[in-house]
């Protein structure tokens, strides 16, 4: 198993790597009721071992609350050539304490144990940042989007961590007129990097109000950086039809400029790209319909809540968190996306309510690919607080993990019968998965140079 190592020349070579035989998930017990630490999963993802689909080890955080969401390594392929680099650490930060927690996973892979913790408090004196989401190598050193500022108010900004994990201070020159943060991705040759939006912490930690839509507490475009002097250039409003941009995703390809992003709310898939003339436009490509539900006033929107581009650039693939679906799409023309696949667990319109012999409490929420493109890891929980807002059960049957099969020929998904972690029946009492990554690199945090 390829644990350590900087990163891969090309997507072409991340496709030729080992499978992976280990996964990294976080579980919650933030939002529950239960007063434990949230922890980091080892799973065993190797099918022909005694101990397949089960958790193998369970590392604590030090404190309870983090509410750990989504994680990051401290080297990529962006460190490709970088001889001193290893992807040796895990960066697991927690939303709500703004701690972040440095994972050693090299010295024992299935047995990761806590090297330091940055803690929150030192974060917001010294950046006046908070809420810390998602994390990005940048070749020998680390940046990480912060939602908030030290009082949880919008629009947060960049956090610039060296390779030691010691505090730079803020990574942005300027954050614009930009109003929200969320997710980024980063293309140099391009020049380029693109940011999200959510909502401040102070809006979205307590639950979701559909009100506060309407009064513009949550985001409707997408940004495009200057990536070189780390400031905003062109921004895209995307009105109704970008509704609480999310996730964001270059092609691995480092000489595309094609992107994308899942509209959470609108349930549109948003992509943009450079035309000929440099300029950079963008258009909505998939349209998910909203669905009738007896005991819903309005019909249930998909609620994209993750988007996810295989290594090879060929497949798109998303969750609809409310409606119960993970789609797989063709995107090898990305203007005119061809549905390939779909398979249902959980979700409200009770069309896979179980799935292998597990009560699917709340939707398919956090997905990540294996290198090589054929199976699919897919957990189900978003934010504490959303998930007993809209899925109550989840505090008494906790969530779970899946694997889908993916044809990466033709096309099409089926979730495997053999494989089924279930985050009810944890030690401590029914907790909650959420981000999964690979100790060899996954399809969600390589970027090349």
């Amino acid at each position: 198993m390829q644990c350590c190592g900087p990163g891969y020349a090309s997507p072409e070579e991340a496709m030729r790597a080992p499978c992976e035989k280990l996964l990294y998930t976080v579980a919650i017990y933030t939002g529950t009721g239960i007063q434990k630490p949230d922890y980091l999963c080892t799973i065993d993802a190797d099918p022909e071992s005694a101990t397949y689909s089960r958790v193998l080890h369970r590392l604590e955080m030090p404190g309870i609350g983090d509410e750990l969401h989504h994680m990051g390594w401290n080297a990529c392929s962006s460190c490709h050539g970088d001889a001193a680099m290893r992807r040796s650490h895990l960066l697991v930060p927690g939303v709500r304490s703004s701690n972040i927690h440095i994972i050693d996973t090299a010295a024992d892979p299935s047995a990761p144990r806590l090297h330091k913790v940055i803690q929150g408090s030192e974060i917001k004196s010294k950046t006046n940042l908070s809420a810390p989401h998602t994390v990005h190598c940048l070749g020998s050193e680390i940046i990480v989007s912060m939602l908030g500022d030290a009082r949880g108010e919008a629009p947060g900004g960049y956090l610039h961590l060296d390779r030691n994990f010691d505090i730079v201070g803020r990574w942005e020159n300027s954050m614009g007129e930009i109003p929200f943060s969320y997710d980024f991705w980063y293309q140099p040759r391009h020049n380029i990097m693109a940011s999200s939006e959510w909502a401040a912490p102070n809006t979205f930690m307590p639950g979701f109000d559909l009100e506060e839509v309407g009064h513009l507490k949550y985001g409707r475009r997408i940004h495009l950086w200057d990536f070189r002097k780390r400031k905003p250039q062109q921004t895209f409003y995307l009105g109704e039809d970008g509704l609480i941009p999310l996730e964001v995703r270059f092609h691995h390809n480092p000489d595309s400029s094609h992107g994308f992003c899942g509209a959470a709310l609108s349930a549109n898939i948003i992509h943009w790209w450079k035309d000929p003339d440099d300029e950079w436009k963008w258009e909505k490509i998939i349209d998910v319909e909203n669905e009738p539900h007896p005991e819903w006033p309005i019909p249930v929107p998909g609620v994209i809540s993750v988007i996810l581009i295989s290594m090879d650039d060929r497949f798109l693939y998303f969750c609809n968190w409310l409606h119960g679906d993970i789609r797989q799409y063709n995107i090898e023309n990305p203007h005119r996306p061809v549905l390939t696949g779909q398979v249902w667990m959980g979700g409200l319109l009770g069309r896979a309510p179980e799935v292998n012999g597990i009560r699917v409490t709340g939707g398919p929420q956090m997905i990540q690919l294996s290198l090589d493109g054929k199976r699919l890891y897919v957990t189900t929980s978003l934010f504490s607080t959303w998930d007993n807002q809209f899925y109550p059960e989840i505090r008494t049957n906790g969530g779970c993990m899946l694997m889908v099969n993916c044809n990466t020929q033709t096309g099409g998904m089926e979730i495997d019968s053999d494989f089924a972690v279930d985050f009810g029946r944890e030690p401590n009492g029914p907790s909650r998965c959420h981000e999964t990554r690979y100790p060899g690199g996954d399809c969600t945090s390589d970027i090349w140079v």
